[in-house]
């Protein structure tokens, strides 16, 4: 039987750091909107941050 309580704490770590990127993605992509649908494209933007954030730095690196 293995020992999981050894990683537990790195684990939750990661988690509460996406966490505190997804909200301050809402707060940045939230003020950034002017109408209803803008307002919906932050709530999905803010959940998916990391995509966009890779896309733009594959982007930048490529030209």
């Amino acid at each position: 039987m293995t020992d999981r309580s050894t990683n537990a704490g790195c684990l939750a770590g990661g988690g509460a750091f996406y966490s505190l990127g997804i909200f301050g993605a809402w707060v940045y992509f939230w003020q950034q909107a002017d109408g209803f649908w803008e307002y919906v494209g932050a709530i999905f933007q803010g959940l998916v941050w990391p995509a966009f954030m890779v896309y733009d730095l594959f982007q930048t690196l490529g030209t």
